[in-house]
């Protein structure tokens, strides 16, 4: 993809090379990345950021994408120092393929999530609509792409056009789907999922260059590293969220892993239209688990293996920590302490390294038993907190909010009479994103559509940089509904 002469992009420090990364552990580069990133105003809005439940409605501490970012930090650094250190062959072909430094996996982990825009995936999915429909950007949003633009052109150090100017090294380990949309085919992300958008192509690019030895559509050791530790976090924390707030019923649990066991000849034999009419009855929704497992990756799905996931969870977790309801007390605290430290020791000590891994795993993963126990923890919450009928309620009314603040931006913008007025980082965006759309060398392209999908673009990437509270505040002055106008508009 051509990009204009002037892109102040082109002129970005490129010249590392492999040998560069594999510095010792004090590379300063990677740690002016850290610092960059942690300094970065779009990193301290995580704190106040749905992960899965939003603190405003939830009335309770629960983890946020700040607090989520902190915890996949740990726990990648923690691999890759285990991994950089080994002498054995594991460690060679880390080292043949780019290598695993902690620093740059640590910077990784801590910007994974700045792409996500209001309320957590729900939002995610409303922009992405939004984009598509009401301004024709084929590629809508997507969180992990959004992270790519943040780091390498929204977001801003020292100098224009360059973004943060981080390293190619850690450029690379935030692209989890190094891939437009639509690219990924069976890849890991299939369609939806993808890293960068056509406008940050060449950057992308330009930085998974640096690792000659990674093939086409496959993530850096690195990246590989920061994925399997943001897995790992992800299952245990938002089990320590419910577990806290009292919302994992022990006897619902048990109904449903208990029938799945005893039933199991019946369910195997069972029409998966059957099942899933009916995924109220205790076992259904385990098995349409394994079917989508099975489905989506042959490669590691073991029948036995995930009846051994099903038997840990449900001793371990069922069984165990649910069974005695959380109180708050100190040995509340301890119990749920033990058993998320022994489940993070466990799977990372269950990490593999693989010189040609399946083109829907890394280079670096969990192995067979393990992946199948993270499917398991997953499907606690995925079942039985994401389809609460009450939750689904809260959040219509979230996608709600996101769709006035993208429709009353617009109308705002077309008014050419009071379109000056709009918030000055809005305009900004939305001539960036307009000067980004120009540079494509896209023939069929006119003039009308470059206005279009760059005002578009930059009405979301505006939307999606809000803080939950943010979002909220912001449609309630849109409508003018609010009674503390100085107070809402601050941070226009």
């Amino acid at each position: 993809m051509p990009q204009h002469p002037d892109d102040p992009r082109q002129s970005r420090r490129l010249s590392e090379t492999l040998d560069e990364f594999q510095r010792a552990e004090g590379h300063p580069q990677f740690r002016v990345d850290v610092e960059r990133i942690r300094f970065s105003p779009y990193y301290s809005r995580l704190s106040a950021v749905t992960q899965v439940i939003s603190q405003a409605g939830a009335g309770l501490a629960v983890h946020n994408r700040l607090t989520h970012s902190i915890k996949v930090a740990a726990v990648a650094r923690a691999i890759a120092t285990h991994l950089s250190t080994r002498t054995d062959e594991p460690n060679r072909i880390v080292e043949q393929l780019g290598g695993a430094h902690p620093v740059v996996v640590q910077a990784a982990a801590a910007a994974h999530d700045l792409g996500h825009p209001p309320f957590g995936h729900l939002g995610e999915q409303t922009l992405d609509r939004l984009a598509r429909t009401r301004f024709g950007l084929s590629e809508g949003f997507e969180g992990n792409a959004q992270t790519y633009r943040i780091l390498t052109r929204l977001d801003e150090h020292d100098r224009p056009g360059v973004g943060l100017n981080l390293t190619a090294a850690v450029r690379a380990a935030v692209l989890k789907y190094p891939w437009r949309r639509g690219q990924g085919g069976p890849r890991r992300g299939g369609a939806s999922k993808f890293s960068f958008y056509a406008i940050d192509e060449a950057d992308a690019r330009q930085a998974l260059s640096a690792y000659p030895s990674i093939v086409e559509g496959q993530q850096s050791v690195e990246c590989s590293i920061m994925d399997i530790s943001d897995d790992i976090a992800y299952s245990l924390h938002d089990l320590d969220d419910f577990y806290r707030a009292g919302l994992l019923n022990p006897a619902t649990l048990s109904a449903e892993f208990r029938s799945w066991r005893r039933d199991l000849a019946q369910l195997r034999s069972a029409d998966a239209v059957t099942l899933a009419t009916d995924t109220r009855t205790p076992g259904h929704s385990l098995e349409l688990l394994w079917r989508r497992m099975r489905a989506k990756d042959a490669w590691i799905t073991d029948p036995d293996a995930f009846s051994e996931a099903v038997a840990k969870v449900s001793a371990e977790v069922i069984d165990g920590l649910v069974a005695e309801p959380f109180d708050g007390s100190l040995a509340s605290e301890r119990a749920l302490a033990r058993f998320t430290t022994a489940w993070i020791a466990r799977l990372q000590s269950s990490i593999e390294v693989h010189r040609t891994p399946d083109i829907r795993s890394g280079h670096v993963s969990l192995n067979r038993q393990a992946w199948h126990e993270v499917a398991v923890l997953k499907f606690l919450h995925e079942r039985f907190i994401l389809e609460r009928p009450d939750l689904a309620v809260y959040q219509r009314g979230q996608a709600s909010v996101l769709e006035r603040l993208v429709d009353g931006f617009t109308a705002w913008l077309d008014d050419p009479r009071d379109a000056r007025r709009a918030p000055r980082r809005l305009i900004d965006l939305v001539e960036l994103a307009t000067d980004d759309h120009r540079r494509l060398d896209d023939p069929e392209r006119n003039g009308a559509d470059v206005e279009t999908h760059g005002r578009g673009r930059g009405i979301i990437d505006y939307v999606a940089s809000l803080t939950d509270a943010q979002a909220i505040s912001l449609d309630a002055l849109l409508a003018g509904r609010t009674e503390r106008l100085w107070d809402a508009g601050q941070g226009l």
